[in-house]
């Protein structure tokens, strides 16, 4: 699986990087980027931080 973050819209609220940080992670720029593949010990965690996304910019291509 692949996570994407429409960056335009992120806030950098950093709750997807507390979430999943096998995933996700906030950059230079203080936005949310994704470090890696979702992988089945993280499908869990990604797809929380996604749903939990106060602006709804993550997605999940399965």
């Amino acid at each position: 699986m692949k996570a994407t973050i429409d960056r335009s819209g992120c806030i950098g609220c950093g709750l997807c990087a507390d979430l999943c940080p096998e995933v996700f992670e906030m950059d230079d720029e203080g936005l949310a980027t994704v470090i890696s593949e979702i992988d089945e010990t993280t499908e869990e965690a990604a797809k929380e931080a996604r749903d939990s996304c106060p602006v709804s910019v993550i997605s999940i291509e399965e």
